[in-house]
């Protein structure tokens, strides 16, 4: 990274350039609230670029406010009242009352329309932030589940227009819920006009990629390079007869790792967002922003040029549409993962928002192993977050589990990280004994033992097979992800209970990649199925509504108090204690099949006094043994 000391002010050259953009598009209130922002996020946005492209910062960053401004003048009024209502308010992501849901459009309501038509069932469920997977236009054929852009400015055809979904986005924001979309930041497909005219011979855009003429520099990488898909996708550079060379292709031969070296490259795609935030996106999420500098002698992921990029992407739109937010999709190891929420000099000047995996990880582990222990010592030890920012906490999502299990924490307490993570691909994959899990093995690699697991959350947890504590254990992991703080998401099809599609691979372009197991298409039958309180779509969606409903009346779960793990007791029970100013509370989770305790007295250690479950509605009161007792599978959260 080059190194520089932070700027000042933009110059005046840059600033009467802007102000004479503004005059013919904007009123005099609308240029100052401009230019003030401008002087508030210039030190970040030139801070960043300069960490990065050094002598090219200040040409960069001019070129990047003229696009600024340019989307400023072009954005709708009522965008721009959001943005204004979203900077007196800025902790509105972080509230309670935001849960959120994520989906694939075309499985979940067939078309952006669609999606529109079912915004009172989300309204039901109390959703008020909605992930829609891909939906930009990607490459004909295999897309890696439309990972492979090949327009970032068009709609897939079979979900709609650009139009369509400004008019979704606008009924969102009517009904309170928040459009999240994907912007993938490392790669595109290699249809992508970019590329194109790279392999058509244009220097300027052969420049946007990673080339090489022959193999000693990319065997010299491959040297500490991971394969992230190595049944599928081995080693980490294809070969491309248009090129006469080697492209970097870190995820699929047709997904072009792009080079964010070039400062042209970071100019695109700053217009890029700005076109979707015009468009109405409230949050996007950052795809595979770990993997976007390169540097040799390392695994090519978590480089400080990554939080220096973002820094200047997020002051950009500060600048210019500050409404919207930053998801950081980062699943790497513990050690580096709050660093996209901001740590050091970057501290909150990255992402807002950033995903949660260990949580996610150590959910299904305690459930599997019926004991708190790992999971109390490697969430115990994570670094906290800036106040200003929030974890995305999940039970499932799109893609399958890896278990990323840190080896110095499984150490920590006794037990082989590498025979845990073995136990846990049995275990999901439903090959332990005693198990009634249904997942599937996903790209197991025998040179590392590593087999990450698909599947739905109510097959993960025995439903499927016809456990009958599959829906307790489904209802605890969303208890537990809903109790951290943070904003939780709920994959689509897990609020009914949905098990696995055996018709996955059915599908054109789906037979080589079950994680479309666990991708179900939504029906209306399915849907219906939530009214019927004696089956476990109606059980479990009528427990998360209640979960949703709980977690909106407690301040205790604002997304500025941090969680800590309290002193344990009971090997199966895993106390979170958040210490909020208006009090504490205490979050009690069973993850086994028996009655499991904790010591009353610790309430009084915590300064609860008068304590109330607010799951349940009920006062809490101790055994005649002065402990307090769990149900197997049950949560308190005690105020």
């Amino acid at each position: 990274m080059h190194s520089s000391k932070p700027t000042g002010a933009p110059p005046a050259t840059l600033l009467a350039a802007v102000e004479s953009q503004l005059t013919t598009a904007t009123d005099a209130a609308g240029s100052e609230l401009f230019l003030l922002r401008l002087q508030r996020w210039w030190p970040d946005l030139h801070d960043g670029l300069a960490a990065v492209y050094g002598s090219r910062a200040e040409d960069t960053a001019a070129r990047l406010v003229q696009l600024a401004t340019a989307a400023y003048a072009a954005r709708e009024p009522d965008l721009k009242r959001l943005d204004l209502v979203r900077s007196l308010e800025p902790d509105w992501f972080q509230q309670p009352a935001m849960t959120g849901y994520a989906a694939y459009a075309d499985r979940f309501a067939g078309t952006l329309a669609g999606v529109a038509d079912r915004v009172d069932y989300l309204r039901e469920l109390g959703i008020r932030y909605l992930h829609l997977m891909p939906l930009l236009r990607p490459r004909d054929g295999d897309s890696d589940g439309g990972y492979a852009v090949a327009d970032y400015r068009d709609v897939r055809a079979d979900l709609g227009t650009v139009d369509d979904l400004r008019a979704l986005a606008r009924t969102l924001r009517e009904s309170g819920i928040s459009l999240v979309l994907d912007l993938v930041l490392n790669h595109v497909a290699r249809e992508h006009r970019w590329a194109e005219a790279a392999r058509a011979g244009d220097q300027r855009y052969r420049d946007y990629f990673h080339v090489f003429a022959d193999r000693e520099l990319p065997d010299a990488y491959e040297g500490t390079l991971p394969e992230v898909f190595p049944d599928f996708a081995p080693g980490n550079f294809s070969w491309d007869d248009d090129l006469a060379g080697w492209v970097w292709t870190t995820f699929n031969g047709f997904q072009w790792d792009v080079n964010w070296a070039n400062p042209d490259v970071f100019v695109e795609y700053s217009d890029i967002l700005l076109f979707l935030a015009n468009a109405g996106v409230e949050v996007v999420r950052l795809d595979a922003i770990a993997f976007l500098w390169k540097r040799l002698g390392t695994d090519c992921q978590n480089q400080p040029e990554v939080h220096a990029i973002t820094q200047a992407l997020h002051a950009l739109t500060r600048i210019a549409c500050p409404a919207l937010l930053f998801k950081a999709e980062a699943i790497v190891g513990p050690a580096d993962l709050v660093h996209y929420l901001g740590q050091g000099a970057h501290h909150g000047k990255v992402s807002d928002l950033a995903y949660h995996n260990s949580l996610m990880v150590q959910i299904w582990s305690m459930l599997a192993a019926g004991d708190v222990r790992l999971a109390a010592h490697a969430l115990g030890h994570l670094p906290p977050a800036p106040s200003t920012t929030a974890w995305i906490t999940y039970v499932r999502c799109h893609d399958d589990i890896g278990w990323a299990i840190d080896d110095r924490d499984a150490a920590a307490v006794g037990i082989s990280g590498w025979a845990h993570r073995a136990f846990l691909s049995d275990y999901y994959a439903g090959e332990f004994a005693g198990s009634a899990a249904r997942g599937l093995v996903f790209q197991a690699n025998p040179a590392t033992g590593d087999r990450r697991i698909s599947g739905t959350a109510a097959s993960l947890a025995g439903i499927e097979a016809g456990d009958e504590r599959g829906v307790p254990r489904l209802l605890l992991a969303h208890a537990l992800a809903f109790g951290w703080g943070g904003i939780p998401v709920i994959w689509s099809g897990d609020e009914l209970a949905m098990p696995n599609d055996p018709h996955w691979a059915d599908e054109p372009g789906h037979q080589g990649d079950n994680r479309w197991t666990h991708r179900p298409r939504l029906t209306e039958a399915d849907l219906d199925r939530r009214t019927d309180a004696g089956s476990a779509a109606g059980q479990v969606f009528g427990g998360l509504r209640a979960l949703i409903a709980a977690r909106a009346r407690l301040p205790h779960l604002d997304a500025s108090v941090g969680s800590e793990i309290a002193p344990l007791a009971d090997p199966g029970v895993l106390p979170v204690l958040r210490r909020h100013p208006l009090g504490a509370m205490l979050g009690l989770y069973n993850v086994t099949d028996s009655w499991r305790c904790y010591p009353a007295w610790r309430l009084d250690e915590f300064g609860i006094a008068d304590p109330q479950d607010a799951l349940a509605g009920t006062p809490v009161r101790a055994g005649e043994d002065g402990n307090l007792w769990l149900a197997p599978y049950q949560a308190m959260w005690i105020v």
